[in-house]
This record gives structure tokens, sequence and C-alpha cells, in this order.
């Protein structure tokens, strides 16, 4: 008999918040400036769902040398303007809360605290998961690792094998897995259908679905 879940862990951007085709554009500027010129799609495959210390390696192994202290602040206020001016909740990501209100969620994204209090609060979703979200700030090694699931999951009290976790990216799928947590790929954004399937997932469009999908399991 499979276990039901007692927790639900939601990434966050491009599950919760609609931001990947926004951060992902921004990216290929940002890069550009730096003397990496990508296109959307090799982004999506190199960098998404990742953390920044994973982006800033692979930028840094790329040109071949250091990137000072803080050369992302220069950049933060083109990510910051373009969400404030376009971002949105996911589309059927507040019907699919709203029918989830009585299980347990929290948010466990790559993306750093103070990133997630502004995106999740300017699209409403914060005081949502107030109080149980995490970031891979807090853990050593970022997604594809489990670390950062496996953390929300002891801070919530609750075992690997009972958990839920709603990925949109090949590496947070990989976590997941890892994680002995059975998961569930958004395949509503830009990562390519084929790199979100997987053992133990299943892969859905609409997030109107998730609540049926989560009874279902």
């Amino acid at each position: 008999m499979v276990r039901p879940f007692e927790l639900v862990i939601f990434d966050c951007d491009g599950v919760l918040v609609d931001s990947e085709r926004i951060a992902v554009r921004v990216d290929a500027l940002v890069l550009a400036g730096l003397g990496w010129n990508l296109t959307e799609p090799e982004i999506v495959e190199r960098f998404m769902g990742r953390s920044s210390r994973s982006m800033t390696q692979q930028i840094e192994d790329y040109l071949g040398h250091s990137l000072p202290a803080g050369w992302e602040e220069e950049f933060e206020p083109l990510y910051r303007d373009a969400f404030a001016a376009e971002l949105t909740p996911v589309q059927g990501i507040v019907d699919a809360l709203d029918a989830l209100a009585r299980l347990s969620t929290c948010v466990a994204s790559s993306g750093s605290h103070d990133k997630m209090r502004f995106t999740l609060g300017i699209t409403g979703l914060y005081t949502r998961f107030e109080g149980r979200i995490f970031s891979a700030t807090e853990v050593k090694h970022g997604k594809p690792a489990p670390d950062l699931f496996l953390h929300a999951a002891r801070q919530m009290g609750v075992v690997p094998e009972a958990c839920a976790v709603v990925e949109d990216s090949q590496y947070g799928l990989q976590a997941a897995r890892a994680a002995g947590m059975r998961a569930f790929a958004y395949a509503g954004g830009m990562t390519p259908v084929g790199r979100l399937e997987g053992p133990g997932t299943v892969v859905f469009d609409d997030m109107r679905r998730l609540p049926g999908l989560l009874t279902e399991q």
C-alpha cells in the first residue's frame, strides 16, 4: 500500500510564480554582458533549477577566472524591475493551493530568502507559506543533491516517504528522487517534457490537476 502524503513541498520559480521566462530572458542579457552568449534553451538546460552558487561556478569555469565578490548585485535591478512589471502566479496554482488547504505544505527553492520574499510577496503568495520557506542557502549542496528537500522535510517533521515534491526543472526532480520523495513534474514551463520524465515521477501540465493527482497516488 502506498503511504499517503503528509507534506507537499513546492519549488518556487516556475511552480508558484511564473518567473522562469522572465529570468531566463534577463539571464541571457547578463551572461552576454559577462562574455558568454547562450540561447534561452541553453540557459534552461544549464541553470534552471540550480542555485546561484552553481551558476556562478559555471560562469567562472567558462570565463577561466573568478568573478569578484558580489558581482551579481550590479544586475539585481534588471531582475527586480522585470519581475515587478510582469510577474504573476503560475496559472492555476491559486486554485490548487485552495484545494490543498488541509494538507501541510512548504516551499523549498534554489532561490534566496530575499528573492522569495519579493517574488512570493508581489504575487500575493507569501502569506500562504510564511514560516515554511526553505532556501538552498541553508544547505551545503543545492539541487540536484537531495539536501534541500531532506532539510525541508526534517524541519516540517515529516519522513521523506510521506513527501510529495512539485517541481518544473530536471535538477529539482533529480533532487526529489534522490531524497526518496515522490515527484510531480509541472510541464507548463520551459523545460522539455523529456527532461522531466523519470522513475517515481508524475508529469502534468495543468496546476488545477495537482490536487487530484496527489490523492490518486
